[in-house]
């Protein structure tokens, strides 16, 4: 520094901030790179800018780029930009002072805790300051571009700074850091190249550490989809995400309202949570002006999208003073909103183009699209027309759109019907399907324990209300009064109605512990007995889930509720039951819980194995008897 030198005192409330900054505002020291870098973009920038309307530049043969020089000898870190530059007077105003007064408020808060929600934040780009974490003294050497002489701004950040003339600079700013004795290992080269690579690989300038660009990987999202090539995309993908194949689907949109959106993202071909790797982190980085602001980050969309990869940059998101907390959380919210919208419209829109390749997604991805369905009521509608289940009227292992499962209704068919169990075959050789099969209507497979939670979280799909088939005020026909008789046989079809008041009566009081009712069934068309659930809401499925998950976390189970069982009085079984009653109740007894037990293992649920076990043997004891 030679020529006239002057110093200069810290405004109060830019010492409050540097103290905030240096002891408890970043969470990671590595950031003051990031900032000292952005910094250099925005000069840089700035010049680009001014260029476009002037010919007549100083140094306009200089390269627009960031140089990174690390000096193990004398302890420091320079960062020099080839940028707009800045005078002596602003040198004084732009790192001595706040950008505006009156903002001692902002500071109080802030003070009190760094990341709270105050409107003031954002507003004074102080992120230079953050260079004294690291550093004991700071040196700022600039010239504007406007050929005025070059300035040095020097200070140890405490209380004062001096500015002083230094001739001979070039166009630009050069930040020289003398590091403080625990920051040593900023002048190893690995360490600012780790920092560049995670923070600020994206800046739209070379960004040099020691003669080499580092930056080598291009913004592929600020750039327009017909001017990249696939390979650019496939190494931008294995770049962000860590991947070594190609990407499932790729996303890439902007968009100008309500924000100013660029998002490009990626749907891997692997699911890392399945291989038992535990919960992944989310995989879409947030960024603001190609500056990374939050790494995997939680907010920027729903929990469920964690699978996917990729970049979201937006410059209309308010940042903290450290750009490490977002500020407005309804703007947040919006962005959350759209790309989430957005991502959703492409996985629909790719269903359509190639329903092979989404199945190949959904048996995948499918169990994040459930999850979303069950947790967030926002986008249910979207959600409801991507999942997929095997239906009565499916191939096998070919999972179905609920809009194909409502293009095969009848005109009379106001519901949309379904059922779980452990495998396609246990569902179709069980009794809830007996009906529907007689009647030719369709009924979705639930085949995961999860499904039924989905569904009835959903309720409903284009206007049909989603009804699963263990529900106990399920009706598919009329209920047929009369007593028919067999013609081969001249016997008749079923009991008639006292017969049946009479059985249905006496199961209910002997079952009275297990059951809440014993009836007559209106769908059961072979099978002798099955069980239903009283509550329209709980299915049987999602019983069993509730209750490993009790079980699996040590809650005290509530007690299972007591369910409705449904008898056919068609079934020979239950004819032959009712005579067996009139002559050998015990006996009767004893066949009416083999019924009960046999239609509850049918319907998923829990029996006392021991007590089915000895019962059977003493039923079978009997009939050898004769």
């Amino acid at each position: 520094m030679t020529g006239k030198t002057t110093t200069h005192e810290f405004k109060a409330e830019t010492k409050k901030l540097l103290d905030i900054v240096i002891n408890s505002l970043y969470t990671e020291r590595d950031v003051f790179v990031r900032e000292l870098i952005s910094n250099a973009a925005d000069a840089l920038e700035k010049f680009r800018h001014e260029s476009l309307t002037h010919t007549d530049v100083f140094d306009g043969h200089l390269p627009l780029e960031i140089a990174i020089e690390l000096d193990d000898k004398k302890n420091t870190l320079t960062i020099t930009d080839t940028g707009i530059g800045m005078t002596g007077a602003e040198l004084e105003h732009n790192l001595g002072t706040i950008a505006h007064s009156g903002s001692n408020t902002f500071l109080s808060q802030l003070a009190e805790a760094a990341k709270k929600d105050v409107s003031l934040i954002g507003q004074f780009g102080v992120g230079f300051y953050s260079a004294f974490m690291a550093g004991n003294i700071v040196r700022v050497q600039s010239r504007s571009w406007d050929k005025s002489e070059g300035h040095e701004w020097l200070s140890d950040g405490t209380g004062s700074f001096t500015i002083g003339e230094m001739p001979g600079l070039r166009r630009g700013t050069k930040v020289i850091i003398e590091l403080k004795e625990d920051a040593k290992d900023y002048v190893q080269k690995w360490k600012i190249e780790s920092i560049i690579k995670q923070y600020s690989s994206f800046v739209s300038f070379p960004i040099k550490l020691a003669g080499e660009v580092v930056n080598t990987v291009q913004a592929l999202w600020t750039r327009n989809k017909s001017d990249i090539k696939e390979e650019e995309y496939s190494e931008f993908y294995k770049f962000i995400g860590g991947a070594v194949s190609e990407p499932m689907y790729r996303l890439h949109f902007s968009a100008d309202a309500p924000l100013a959106i660029n998002a490009l993202v990626f749907v891997p071909v692997e699911n890392f949570e399945v291989f038992g790797f535990g919960k992944v982190d989310p995989g879409v980085n947030l960024y603001c002006q190609r500056i990374l602001i939050d790494q995997h980050s939680k907010n920027i969309l729903p929990e469920w999208l964690r699978f996917l990869k990729g970049v979201v940059d937006s410059e209309d998101l308010p940042l903290n003073i450290s750009r490490q907390a977002l500020q407005d959380n309804a703007l947040v919210a919006k962005l959350r909103k759209v790309i989430t919208k957005r991502f959703l419209k492409h996985l629909d829109e790719e269903a359509k183009n190639d329903s092979e390749k989404y199945l190949g997604f959904w048996t995948t991805f499918g169990i994040y699209l459930k999850e979303g369905a069950t947790s967030d009521y926002e986008f249910q509608k979207e959600l409801g027309k991507l999942l997929r289940f095997e239906s009565s009227k499916s191939e096998p292992g070919k999972p179905i759109a609920l809009a194909d499962y409502v293009l095969r209704m009848g005109s009379e068919q106001k519901e949309i019907y379904y059922i779980n169990g452990p495998s396609r075959a246990a569902i179709e050789a069980g009794p809830y399907v007996e009906m529907f099969k007689k009647k030719d209507i369709e009924i979705i497979y639930t085949l995961e324990p999860i499904d039924d939670f989905v569904l009835s979280h959903l309720a409903e799909f284009d206007g049909k209300k989603l009804v699963s088939a263990d529900r106990a005020d399920l009706s598919l026909s009329k209920d047929e009064e009369e007593t028919k008789i067999d013609e081969t046989t001249g016997e008749n079809e079923r009991l008639d109605k006292d017969a049946l008041s009479k059985l249905t009566e006496w199961m209910k009081k002997l079952l009275e512990t297990s059951v809440s009712d014993v009836v007559v069934s209106k769908r059961l068309v072979d099978a002798p007995a099955m069980i239903v659930n009283p509550d329209g809401f709980m299915t049987s499925s999602m019983e069993r889930v509730l209750a490993a998950s009790r079980k699996e976390h040590g809650i005290p189970g509530m007690g299972e509720s007591k369910k409705k069982m449904e008898i056919n009085p068609g079934n020979p079984l239950i004819k032959k039951l009712a005579a067996l009653h009139d002559r050998d109740e015990s006996f009767a007894a004893e066949v009416a819980r083999q019924i009960h037990d046999n239609a509850m293992i049918q319907a998923g649920l829990v029996v006392d194995p021991l007590a089915m076990v000895e019962r059977n043997y003493r039923i079978l004891s009997r009939v050898v008897e004769g």
